[in-house]
């Protein structure tokens, strides 16, 4: 595609942004109490929003203009921060985590896949360098260190001489074994062979001529990629290249463009703004009978005064607001009387307001900086004629006119110290008027002892125990000790799995559906990789501290807390029981790992910190056999940790448990922000699941491999089961067979049978233990009481209406 078809992309989604925010705003002033008709009028935005979302990730990846790019990423993180509040309204409002949306999909016209977020490709592409050079080092320290990949230390035992030489001797007489084998199989082989072309009357082929022979006449298109494929690779390469040289360039500009705008026009603009205050020293005075005081640095200076107004606007304003402060100070004894009077009536009907309720929308972060963004895409873009710019460089007026405003703040902050000096020059020969420098001292005094209380409060909070010590040097420690690994390079593509197609349909029969490994993977794109990914979205979306995911082995739960680290190029710490058992022993070496890890974690953000069986640190009776390693270690200190991480740092805790029934629920659910249930795939996941890991680990997908029937056999299987199972039947002999013995279920039968798959028992009992979470036991509620009920028949109609009315 070229600069135009992306350039018309953009007008197309930009305009379908206006409208949404036209109708979001007319939502917002009507009042509506049937909760079936705020979701669907939720859920409806929540598509759309994710619809324009697509668009613009891709246009930003795309579009090479400077100064558009700037915009579209202002506004694409106020598309994503918006999709997280209207994620977490519908949470509130539905009181589950995982929605259905089939009904409002049909109505649109849309596939269930057209609601994939997609993880913006800027979150790796803008700090690809140092995420390069932070592997570099990491491998190195651990190559340095004698620590394997996954950062855990190596058990050295010592070993008796005589010992040691008797287990060489054995692996070397292992070895010469395997060799000797492998010899005598060639030979019998050959021997074969020859045998074979005796019988049938054939000459034995010499095979270094059979190699020679297929190495002169290889098959057509051997080993040739798609000339499709080369070429977009080719133009999304150019199009990075050009994108960096294109933002290098409006760099330079910003600052060359200033310069010469200090040097031609800042002389004029420091004699225009010294004239203008001048005028209204006079003025005040005329009208005042004094000269007025000048507004100080922190509340702006002569900007203040003069923001969009002429002189006389301004003296008008000081006339009015001395008759307001005449006004107010005679009201201050009126309200604190009807004050009295308020708390009384709210105490007398304390009970009407409950009633009287409604569920509102929370007040969005991202709807001004949208609006905002659309108004500068209307007055700048919309019908600007770009036929003069086709390489899509800068623009430089819209340069100019930036940076006249930084010119003209810089030099208004110099001319403001010259007129306050001024204004006291002309107090003193006219009014002989003298500052008073006690009162102003008083005033300091208080301020200061105001401060200095604050200041000792803060100071042991935030006390640095490694002040110094350079990150460096904490980041090397953590490594060697194992508690900052390595992780894995794991796209949430390769988290595998379907849509679950009937969820609405059930829960209009109250039954609650298990959610799909889809359902799940979005959670994972909401909650960990779209916060972490964009520091913008983590400090005024909802926040989300913690993440837990709890589910039967083998459902993958470890495998997306190395996606979140691989799609946001985070840092992953290890704090599970068993990894920090023996490290940092006692209260003062518990206390200095944990400053460490965070330290760490917040310099070098985005972070994230894995917890691995978490239900270990809240075990209501530890097992006599793990009493050596204190597992609870972290309990006390876990929700301490949970209320000093800030919007502004981009860390997550995020646990993995297979037996969150061992745990205190009470501490457990207050540690853990958000609660992901990872189920066993259903029929429909597992039939992907069987077909896509076949593929790729070289199986071929033939008429003789009944897809479904494995599907069906494996009900209850887990991701792990399957993948173990294939690679099991998949060897590399096994594959090169495949034409002419094609595959077919019964191999896969006999490994499927060896393992234990995930009974309907212990599914419900995952089940069961979420309906006692704080979450889990909102919904029960809300589906046992009758008004929920009637609600639901009466949004029906509503709900109809409004998504033919959004069509």
């Amino acid at each position: 595609m070229s600069n135009a078809m992306y350039n018309k992309m953009w007008h197309q989604t930009q305009e379908a942004l206006n409208s949404l925010l036209d109708k979001e705003s007319q939502k917002l002033v009507e009042q509506e109490k049937n909760p079936v008709y705020i979701f669907q009028m939720l859920a409806t935005f929540y598509i759309k929003y994710v619809q324009i979302f697509r668009n613009l990730e891709n246009v930003y990846d795309q579009i090479v203009h400077p100064q558009k790019r700037l915009l579209i990423r202002k506004i694409l993180d106020g598309v994503m921060g918006r999709i997280l509040e209207l994620k977490n309204d519908m949470v509130e409002l539905e009181l589950s985590e995982f929605h259905y949306f089939d009904d409002i999909l049909q109505d649109l016209k849309l596939a269930p896949q057209q609601l994939d977020i997609p993880i913006p490709k800027y979150f790796l592409k803008e700090k690809i360098e140092v995420i390069r050079e932070r592997k570099k080092i990491l491998a190195q320290i651990l190559a340095d260190s004698g620590l394997d990949a996954t950062s855990m230390k190596l058990a050295i035992k010592s070993m008796p001489f005589e010992e040691a030489i008797k287990l060489i001797q054995i692996a070397e007489r292992a070895r010469q074994g395997r060799l000797r084998a492998l010899f005598m199989k060639q030979i019998y082989l050959q021997e074969y062979r020859a045998k074979q072309a005796r019988l049938l009357g054939e000459k034995v082929a010499d095979t270094g001529a059979a190699a020679l022979r297929i190495q002169k006449n290889p098959p057509p298109l051997f080993d040739q990629v798609s000339a499709t494929i080369i070429q977009a690779e080719k133009v999304s390469l150019l199009r990075s290249a050009v994108q960096l040289r294109h933002e290098e360039g409006y760099r330079e500009a910003l600052v060359t463009i200033k310069n010469d705008l200090q040097q031609t026009e800042g002389p004029d603009i420091k004699e225009s703004l010294r004239d203008q205050i001048r005028q209204w020293f006079i003025e005040c005075r005329n009208l005042t009978g004094s000269f007025p005081e000048y507004p100080s640095v922190e509340d702006g200076g002569s900007a203040m005064i003069f923001s969009h107004k002429t002189p006389e606007q301004v003296i008008e304003d000081i006339v009015a607001s001395q008759e307001e402060e005449e006004k107010n100070k005679k009201k201050k004894k009126g309200k604190k009387a009807k004050k009295e009077e308020k708390k009384k009536v709210v105490k007398e009907k304390p009970k009407v307001k409950e009633e009287e309720e409604e569920w509102k929308m929370s007040r969005s972060a991202f709807l001004p900086s949208m609006k905002e963004g659309s108004d500068v895409y209307k007055d700048t873009w919309m019908n600007k004629d770009e036929s003069q710019n086709f390489p899509q460089d800068y623009d430089e007026e819209l340069i100019k006119k930036e940076k006249r405003k930084e010119v003209e703040a810089e030099i208004r902050a110099q001319v403001d110290e010259l007129m306050r000096q001024e204004l006291k020059n002309l107090k003193l020969a006219v009014n002989k008027e003298i500052e008073l420098p006690v009162r102003a001292g008083k005033k300091g005094k208080k301020k200061n002892k105001g401060k200095k209380g604050k200041r000792g409060k803060r100071g042991k909070k935030d006390k640095d125990l490694t002040a110094d010590r350079t990150i460096e040097s904490l980041f090397k420690e953590l490594v060697e000790e194992g508690l900052l690994i390595q992780a894995r390079k794991v796209n949430l593509s390769d988290y595998i799995g379907e849509y679950s197609y009937l969820g609405t349909t059930l829960r209009h029969v109250s039954i609650e559906p298990m959610p799909s490994l889809l359902d799940v993977r979005q959670l994972i794109t909401l909650y960990g990789i779209l916060p972490l990914g964009s520091a913008a979205v983590h400090e005024k979306a909802p926040l989300v501290k913690s993440l837990l995911l709890a589910g039967p082995s083998g459902v993958g739960k470890k495998m997306l807390v190395h996606t979140i680290c691989t799609e946001t190029g985070a840092n992953l710490f290890n704090l599970s029981a068993a990894n920090i058992a023996g490290k940092y022993p006692g209260k003062n070496g518990l206390q200095m790992m944990l400053h460490m890890v965070f330290k760490v974690a917040r310099q070098l953000q985005p972070s994230v910190v894995w917890i691995e069986d978490a239900e270990k640190t809240f075990y209501k009776k530890v097992p006599n056999n793990e009493k050596m390693n204190d597992p609870k270690r972290l309990k006390k200190q876990l929700p301490k940790i949970l209320k000093l991480l800030k919007p502004d740092d981009r860390i997550l805790i995020v646990g993995t448990t297979q037996h969150p029934f061992d745990a205190e629920l009470q501490s457990f659910c207050r540690a853990y922000q958000k609660i992901i249930l990872v189920p066993r795939p259903d029929y429909a996941s597992r039939y992907v699941l069987w077909k896509q890991i076949i593929q790729r680990n070289g199986g071929v997908l033939t008429k003789a491999l009944n897809i479904s029937c494995l599907a069906k056999v494996t009900d209850g299987f887990t991701q792990g089961n399957i993948v173990k199972v294939v690679k099991g039947v998949l060897t590399d002999r096994r594959i090169r067979q495949q034409t002419q013995k094609p595959l077919t279920p019964a191999e896969f039968i006999p490994l499927i049978a060896s393992m234990n798959p995930v009974y309907k028992e212990e599914e419900e009992c995952f089940k069961n233990w979420y309906a006692k979470t704080p979450l889990g036991r909102k919904r029960v509620l809300s589906l046992t009481v009758g008004g929920r009920e009637k609600e639901t028949e009466k949004g029906k109609k509503k709900g109809e209406k409004e998504r033919k009315k959004n069509k």
